[in-house]
């Protein structure tokens, strides 16, 4: 018999006894007929080779009894038909081979199909194994995608994408929404997906109601995953839901610093259900989309905080440019002004008191000039009287370098901006007239797009680099304080490139 059919009849299950003694008459019938036609042309005793087929047959597809049954017909039917005619005794010992063979063969094929069975069961639990494995390293291969996103610091909007992204593709949902708890029972959209692509995904930023015993509210009530089927509730997201074909929903919560945020919920449709451990997959992305959320508003706060000092800075600066300016420098104005007064009051006999008075005099107009330079670098009043662009042209006019000025016509800035775009042409002018070489500056800046853009280049000699003490650094803290971003691009031989944009709308 070929081995594939072998395989076959052993894999199959065993059809029915009835069915097994039509098939054994058969066989017996058959194979009687066989027996007629080649009588004439072999030994007598090797005609019973030909009934061993049936009974081979019969023990391997329907077991040990049939096979007895059909060795005692074959022997029945082999016995009238020919061995009775013979007369030799010793024809009869071939009867007892029937049934041996019937006894050997369905033995053999009984262990053969359990082992068989035995096989089939392994290569379906290794099949199951696989599945898992390969599921396993799809979720873990998009859980590293997720942190990576997270460790990169990238904005929690993009994070939410790729986190309703991942999730819809491991548990085999229709649509993903990630959702944040607002007052008055209320939820915004902060990321979504679709398997039906971007257009069919929930808008990012819109607000719905919280359907009681939704997904949404069993996950606000119960602070753990919740199972909601849409069946008859009506309103918010169900209705949203619904209209796209999906039949129930998963929610699992997201919580950070131990306070429940929002929830993630996944739709399905009746045709694709759920895994039945998908609220474990989820929870493990939550962890992730609560880590971004934390960090989001930790880098907030940092932000926020350092805002804070560099206006306190600022303010602090400014007074201090007040008290120099309405104080100690008027006084000092006053103090030239007597000793100029009481020079020109001496008598003529008294040169050498008078060469001291005019000492004096251009000693004291010494420290007002410094005064004024020190004000100036504290803070830049010119700023609070007309705005950054006149400050930036008395920066240019004042600068060792030609300097090449393009302001625009520019909208009224928020005081911070100004004082810092103030501060990084001022030293940035300074860094050209000292270290570049250069011949000629040129000062740009626009606002476009909800920032303020400045840009300075030099024909220097560039190979500039921010750590050497140039003051960039400083500077760049206090843009970054905003929530902006200052760059230098100084290649070797090629002049040097300052560019800062900081947002004029919002902030940090």
């Amino acid at each position: 018999m070929p081995e594939g059919v072998l395989a076959s009849l052993l894999r199959a299950p065993r059809p029915s006894f009835i069915l097994g003694l039509g098939v054994s008459a058969v066989c017996v019938a058959v194979e009687s007929g066989l027996v007629h036609l080649i009588k004439g042309f072999v030994p007598v005793t090797a005609l019973g080779m030909v009934y061993l087929l049936g009974v081979l047959l019969v023990a391997t597809v329907w077991g040990l009894a049939l096979a007895l049954v059909t060795a005692l017909l074959s022997a029945a039917a082999f016995q009238f038909l020919y061995l009775s005619r013979s007369g030799d005794p010793t024809d009869l010992l071939e009867l007892p081979m029937f049934l041996i063979v019937g006894i050997l063969a369905s033995s053999i094929t009984g262990l053969a199909r359990a082992s068989a069975a035995e096989a089939r069961a392994r290569q379906a639990e290794a099949d199951v194994a696989a599945r898992r494995a390969r599921r396993i390293a799809e979720e873990q291969s998009a859980l590293r995608r997720v942190a990576t996103l997270v460790a990169r610091g990238i904005s929690a909007r993009e994070i939410f994408q790729a986190v309703a992204c991942e999730i819809g593709r491991v548990v085999h949902a229709d649509h993903i929404a990630i959702t944040r708890y607002e007052p008055g029972a209320r939820v915004s959209v902060v990321g979504s997906w679709s398997r039906d692509g971007e257009a069919a995904a929930l808008r990012v930023g819109s607000r719905w109601e919280i359907v009681g015993n939704g997904a949404a509210d069993l996950v606000r009530r119960t602070g753990r995953p919740a199972r909601a089927v849409i069946g008859d509730l009506r309103g918010g997201l169900v209705d949203w839901a619904r209209a796209r074909g999906a039949a129930g929903a998963i929610g699992c919560p997201v919580v950070v610093r131990g306070a429940l945020w929002g929830t993630v919920i996944a739709w399905s449709c009746a045709d694709h259900p759920y895994p039945g451990d998908a609220e474990e997959h989820m929870l493990e992305f939550t962890e992730l989309v609560a880590t971004a959320v934390a960090n989001a508003e930790s880098l907030a706060e940092l932000a926020a905080s350092r805002a804070r000092v560099v206006a306190a800075t600022d303010a602090t600066r400014s007074r201090i440019e007040r008290d120099l300016h309405d104080g100690t420098q008027q006084h000092l104005v006053s103090l030239a002004l007597e000793l100029r007064t009481t020079a020109l009051a001496v008598p003529p006999g008294c040169g050498d008191l008078r060469r001291r008075l005019d000492h004096a005099v251009v000693r004291v107009n010494d420290i007002v000039d410094n005064l004024r330079e020190i004000s100036r670098g504290l803070h830049p009043a010119i700023l609070s009287m007309g705005g950054v662009a006149p400050a930036l042209r008395t920066l240019a006019r004042r600068s060792a370098v030609p300097v090449e000025l393009d302001v625009g016509g520019l909208p009224p800035l928020p005081e911070q901006v100004e004082v810092a775009l103030y501060y990084v042409v001022s030293e940035a002018l300074t860094n050209v007239a000292k270290h570049a070489r250069a011949s000629v500056a040129e000062v740009r800046l626009r606002v476009a797009d909800g920032a303020a853009e400045l840009s300075i280049r030099d024909d220097g000699i560039g190979g500039s680099d921010p750590g050497d003490g140039s003051g960039l650094l400083g500077l760049k803290d206090r843009v970054e304080a905003l929530g902006g971003t200052l760059d230098l691009h100084s290649p070797d031989g090629a002049g040097t490139t300052l560019s800062a944009r900081i947002p004029v709308t919002g902030g940090p």
